[in-house]
């Protein structure tokens, strides 16, 4: 007589692989959420830490030259020491206010990219670019010459807006321009 042994077979169900898959699907319906919500929150830190960072640089600004960068020109000014560059801004233009934050200024706004005696002030910001606005990816700034404080963001331009008058300096972005 022959003698049958019982094999048992290896491996998993079809059931047991379907409740391993639907779990699966519950969890990353849960987590996968919180990683979206999470990288808002740190494109928002970084745009509160970048306008707490501009707006220190223009009130140091403010204090040294009595006023904001940006209303005068950073062009036309005393040669530059020891040939550098000079700025190239016109008043009240985005290339002023970069010129003037970026670079060595003399008492008049006009900026230079060498320091001497006269080009005493600056340079504010380390690099010759305005950091970009981490929720637009847009580093533009809208310069603005109304004078009216409450300035709110565009849904257009994103980037910066600056009014040269007030100072008031905020991200060009409708739903984040209150901070």
């Amino acid at each position: 007589m022959l003698k049958r042994t019982a094999r048992h077979q290896q491996g998993f169900t079809l059931t047991e692989l379907l409740i391993v898959v639907i779990i699966l699907a519950i969890l990353a319906a849960i987590v996968v959420p919180q990683f979206a919500s999470s990288s808002d929150d740190a494109k928002v830190s970084a745009l509160q830490a970048n306008l707490a960072r501009l707006r220190s640089a223009i009130d140091l600004y403010y204090q040294q030259h009595g006023v904001y960068p940006g209303a005068a020109e950073s062009q036309n000014g005393p040669a530059c020491p020891g040939g550098g560059t000079q700025g190239g801004g016109a008043a009240n233009s985005e290339q002023a206010f970069i010129d003037q934050l970026t670079r060595y200024t003399n008492a008049a706004g006009n900026s230079c990219t060498t320091t001497d005696a006269a080009f005493k002030f600056g340079p504010y910001l380390k690099k010759d670019t305005m950091p970009d606005n981490p929720i637009t990816a847009l580093n533009a700034v809208k310069m603005e010459t109304t004078g009216a404080l409450g300035m709110i963001g565009e849904a257009t331009d994103g980037g910066w807006r600056f009014d040269v008058v007030t100072g008031q300096f905020i991200a060009n972005d409708q739903d984040y321009d209150h901070l």
